[in-house]
């Protein structure tokens, strides 16, 4: 048994060598190689992954990935290698960006097409995950090779690339500092657009916009789009989704506190009627809660700020107006949809009271 274990640590430190040897030192199809064997190798366990890193195949990856031509299978094989290495690995992680990825990406975007971008995504999101741990990270370089993504006329048809996208700016949105340059170039609305796609990127997606939402550029740039309020309606409306109507519920209550003109659009599609309904009969307690705080805003015509005079006075008026009969409307036959739930007991008395008033 000992025997046969140590002939196995020895075939396996045999093909370290011949994987390290085989990057550092071949020609390129010898490289090709020696990037897939190390991505198979650090698969393995997290043992590997250190001796591959100790060994410094971490920069010459990076400089393959970088220097390979287009079209053959080298840059996908270093990225999937460098993925593999950084997959649990905090260390391995700041190696690879202090082995100049981010420095040396601009020269990749240059020769690269959207293929080429889509198989970048996950060593992009591996080293995204840095800035939730307050390591520096800098977005510039990684966002042209995320929004092409975004933008394209016909995006990828699997989840997985535009959730690791998503993921990825949300990612680089827990820094403050990045949130400038995030928001500079559009993402706001693209990532508005993708919560329409009902994928697993809308969740990512609504996290990134409650980020930016943090800073004023960023609660200006999702008042002024032109999917607000109704994507944001439209997100609501999925009661099996209730992550993302939380999220939804807090973009609403941000825009509602800013703008009068965008309250007055959300009871002109239907918020009213929606509030009601997740306040009711919403899967989640927080949903529910900012349900119920929103419809009363939008009743008394309050924002939580200083009132103002003339026309805007006059606007809301109007709004509450317009709030008390889409609840006297509405009111009977969503109580009839949530009227067996007992637990609901406390919801309805609160929408009761909205309608009574």
């Amino acid at each position: 048994m000992k025997k046969a274990e140590t002939a196995t640590e020895e075939e396996e430190f045999m093909a370290i060598r011949r994987a390290v040897k085989g990057l550092l030192f071949g020609r390129w199809e010898e490289k090709e190689a020696a990037a897939a064997a190390i991505r198979d190798l650090a698969k393995r366990d997290a043992s590997k992954k250190r001796a591959l890193a100790e060994l410094g195949v971490i920069p010459s990856l990076v400089s393959m990935l970088v220097e390979a031509k287009e079209g053959g299978a080298c840059r996908r094989l270093a990225s999937e290698a460098l993925v593999e290495l950084a997959n649990g690995s905090f260390t391995n992680k700041v190696l690879i960006v202090d082995s100049g990825l981010l420095t040396k990406l601009p020269q990749l975007n240059s020769k690269t097409n959207l293929s080429t971008i889509q198989s970048l995504t996950p060593l992009l999101l591996s080293i995204s995950s840095l800035a939730k741990t307050q390591f520096p990270i800098n977005s510039l370089p990684i966002l042209p090779f995320l929004l092409p993504l975004l933008r394209s006329p016909s995006p990828p048809t699997d989840t997985t690339t535009l959730t690791s996208t998503s993921t990825t700016l949300y990612n680089l949105s827990t820094q403050l500092d990045n949130s400038k340059s995030i928001i500079s170039v559009g993402t706001v609305h693209l990532l508005l657009n993708l919560c329409f796609l009902q994928t697993k990127a809308t969740e990512p997606a609504l996290a990134t916009l409650a980020n930016l939402a943090l800073t004023e550029e960023g609660k200006r740039a999702i008042e002024e789009d032109s999917l607000i309020p109704e994507v944001l309606v439209a997100v609501m409306a999925r009661d099996e989704e209730p992550k993302c109507q939380e999220l939804a519920a807090y973009l609403l209550m941000v825009v509602a506190r800013r703008s009068v003109e965008k309250r007055r659009r959300m009871v002109e599609v239907g918020v009213v009627e929606m509030l009601m309904e997740v306040g009711l009969i919403g899967r989640s307690r927080l949903v529910r809660e900012r349900a119920i705080r929103m419809l009363r805003w939008l009743k008394d015509g309050r924002n939580g700020e200083m009132e103002e005079e003339g026309d805007v006075m006059s606007c809301r008026r109007e709004i509450r107006c317009m709030v008390k009969q889409s609840l006297d409307r509405n009111m009977e036959s969503i109580l009839r949809r949530g009227g067996g739930k007992k637990k609901k007991k406390k919801n309805c008395s609160d929408l009761k009271l909205f309608v009574a008033d």
